[in-house]
């Protein structure tokens, strides 16, 4: 019963942390040497709204969890990695505050630890309790820790804003392709990264149309990788 105690803890304390902690609405520009007031990368407020619908499903998932499925070997194996996801992240807004260096790492930590929970999720089993709440945060979090990299590289100077923000939009597809092959039964993951490019497209028309145009260009490969596979 630890972990699933731990893990509903840990969840709660994620969903809380936004409260308590000073709001963050993007890295400060004045942290970096190349000042950047709007990163191409980062998508239209409206998109992190998202973060509502995953608190309250992880929520669910966790309390389920402890509740009917404490000494379930399919939701054992997912719990030390989502654990380490949520707990990380109750703590990654006043990180990411501080440090633009240190949000990247976390964020990527955080990433890693929502995808391989992702991965190792039954999806025969309880499916929009198990796996589907780790789809839409593994979903967000692919397209966040690239966001939050590529203002970096921007920031730093090592790419221009728009380099950077197509390389990273790349890079979501690199890793947001090969898990939804992976996990051809759970859309909810590529939807979710979709919606994230969504946001990219909405806050750069009219503003940089290369990135806008990279980003649906993005959004209408996963949304016909999705198609495939429910044509299979």
């Amino acid at each position: 019963m630890t972990k699933p105690l731990i893990l509903l803890v840990a969840t709660v304390a994620f969903g809380i942390a936004p409260f308590v902690t000073p709001p963050f609405t993007g890295y400060d520009p004045g942290l970096f040497p190349v000042r950047i007031e709007r990163p191409s990368i980062q998508p239209a407020g409206y998109a992190f709204a998202i973060w509502s619908v995953i608190y309250l499903w992880l929520i669910l998932h966790a309390a389920f969890g402890l509740w009917k499925r404490r000494d379930d070997p399919a939701w054992d194996r997912v719990r030390v990695a989502m654990t380490v996801a949520v707990g990380i992240g109750t703590v990654w807004l006043a990180i990411a505050g501080a440090s633009a260096v240190w949000g990247t790492i976390t964020i990527w930590i955080m990433a890693l630890a929502a995808l391989s929970a992702f991965l190792l999720a039954d999806m025969r089993r309880d499916t929009w309790l198990l796996s589907a709440p780790a789809a839409i945060f593994s979903g967000w979090l692919t397209a966040a820790a690239a966001l939050s990299t590529g203002v970096l590289i921007a920031g730093y100077g090592w790419l221009s804003d728009t380099l950077s923000a197509a390389a990273m939009l790349a890079l979501v597809l690199a890793i947001a392709i090969p898990v939804q092959i992976r996990r051809a039964a759970m859309p909810v993951y590529g939807l979710t990264v979709i919606w994230a490019l969504g946001g990219v497209i909405v806050a750069n028309w009219g503003q940089n149309m290369v990135i806008a145009l990279v980003a649906a260009g993005g959004a209408a490969v996963m949304a016909a990788t999705l198609w495939v596979q429910r044509l299979r």
